[in-house]
């Protein structure tokens, strides 16, 4: 099972291609080094389950969620394309998306960005991220959010 992942969230105008570069590092490159290494054992022996944790964003992409989202598209592609490629070998791979799951990595990721000045960023979006974005996001945690116990089952 892998679920190593950073989130990130804001305007993108704000976000430097080394932030990005940091995301993809994690959320996808993370998933394919797990992979690459139990791989060639579960195809030597013809059996195996990988099990990916991804997210309802791989899915669809969410406003200010721009390079997370993407990060998480790149891991159902790369996961839907071997899935398909290691039925020969009877490994399978499934994905877990989960919406939102009400965890202190959230909490502290919102807290984070509710304090950020979004250098780069012209006043109206940071305006419409600050004023409008943060609580509703806000509000979906609150009544939607899952447990990480309720994503396990």
């Amino acid at each position: 099972v892998n679920n190593a992942g950073v989130g990130h969230v804001g305007p993108v105008e704000s976000v430097s291609v080394e932030e990005m570069k940091r995301v993809f590092e994690t959320n996808f490159f993370g998933v394919v080094r797990m992979i690459k290494a139990v791989l060639p054992e579960m195809k030597r022996r013809q059996s195996g389950h990988i099990v990916v944790i991804s997210s309802v964003m791989g899915l669809q992409g969410i406003v200010f969620n721009d390079v997370y989202a993407a990060s998480k598209f790149a891991v159902e592609g790369f996961c839907e394309s071997l899935a398909v490629q290691l039925l020969q070998f009877n490994v399978f791979v499934s994905m877990v998306e989960p919406g939102p799951v009400n965890t202190d990595f959230e909490l502290k990721l919102m807290e984070e960005v509710s304090r950020s000045q979004f250098p780069g960023t012209d006043p109206v979006t940071v305006r419409y991220f600050k004023d409008v974005y943060l609580p509703a996001s806000h509000e979906i945690f609150a009544t939607l959010g899952q447990s990480p116990a309720a994503v396990a089952e």
